[in-house]
């Protein structure tokens, strides 16, 4: 049975003294989650490969020395708002590297340096926005109040994925979840995914959320945002979002959609998500990855002390 644990923005965000609001966390928070998470998962692929020592059970020694690896860790989904923050994938890394960055000594790639004055303490002012780059794929954009943000950190042979499935498994489970409240999802020549305000006609595309990840040996990390009111709106104005001049984005409020809460959100997504790679990938006589039985959400001290 493979079990999907979900650390949702609730419990992330639960007794955070450094967020911006109480429904967030901060960015560099999960980052480091993130991290923890998928340096478990390489190393249990380390252990489990055959030319590790654990691997091996060859002579009379080796058999009596030979303990077989743990079982692998659960797939994982960090589903969070975090504190603004605008972050960079690799196709917009800063000069320097990607170390967490001095406030007062920020080094910025170009689609952030209009922006610098929002990145920066001024006097006793804190920055309007976090600034963080990443190692995922794509370019700049923004996270922030008023979106859902969800990192897959997943065992992508063991699901049966090629990066190429992943990244249609996510964006296949936003458009699921975006049918739930009638709004129709799709997919362009760019990244991500897209909607057209009814309201407006035969309107140009609108970006909904942003899509981006990163693999180490077949282990995914990074995932979507997705914009579920208007309060993101303001912060990517003051950008290209994922260098896309001469798109828009929008929300599921921009679209009509009132009333539903980020928690809500988080939630639906990830139903969608298991049950993409279920029925997918985990059923019928092509079916190559393992099956989800369950889904249980943890805290993030509990689930650190599984570790």
């Amino acid at each position: 049975m493979t079990c999907f644990i979900n650390v949702d923005s609730d419990l992330l965000s639960y007794n955070s003294p450094t967020s911006t609001s109480p429904h967030t966390t901060p960015f560099a928070r999960v980052s480091a989650l993130q991290q923890v998470l998928t340096t478990r998962f390489l190393e249990h692929k380390k252990l489990a490969s055959p030319g590790s020592i654990s691997s091996q059970n060859t002579g009379h020694a080796n058999r009596l020395a030979y303990q077989a690896p743990p079982p692998p860790p659960d797939p994982t989904i960090i589903t969070f708002t975090p504190n603004p923050v605008y972050t960079t994938g690799r196709r917009d890394l800063p000069p320097s590297n990607t170390c967490p960055p001095d406030p007062k000594n920020l080094s910025l790639p170009p689609a952030l340096e209009p922006i610098r004055s929002l990145l920066t303490p001024s006097g006793s002012n804190a920055p309007r926005a976090e600034y963080h780059p990443t190692l995922r794929g794509g370019q700049t954009t923004f996270h922030g109040p008023g979106q859902m943000v969800a990192y897959t950190i997943l065992d992508l042979k063991r699901l049966g994925l090629t990066p190429r499935c992943h990244i249609r498994v996510l964006e296949n489970s936003v458009i699921d979840l975006l049918k739930q409240y009638g709004v129709n999802g799709f997919v362009t020549a760019d990244p991500g995914v897209w909607v057209t305000d009814p309201a407006a006609g035969n309107s140009a595309p609108k970006k909904i959320t942003a899509v981006g990840v990163h693999l180490r040996r077949n282990i995914s990390s990074f995932g979507i945002g997705l914009n579920v009111t208007e309060e993101p709106m303001w912060y990517f104005r003051q950008i290209v979002a994922c260098g896309l001049e001469g798109k828009e984005v929008t929300s599921l409020e921009g679209v009509g959609v009132e009333g539903v809460g980020v928690d809500e959100v988080a939630s639906g997504f990830v139903e969608r998500f298991v049950s993409r790679i279920n029925e997918d990938f985990a059923c019928g006589q092509s079916a190559l990855g393992e099956r989800i039985d369950e889904v249980y959400p943890v805290r993030e001290k509990d689930l650190l002390s599984f570790l």
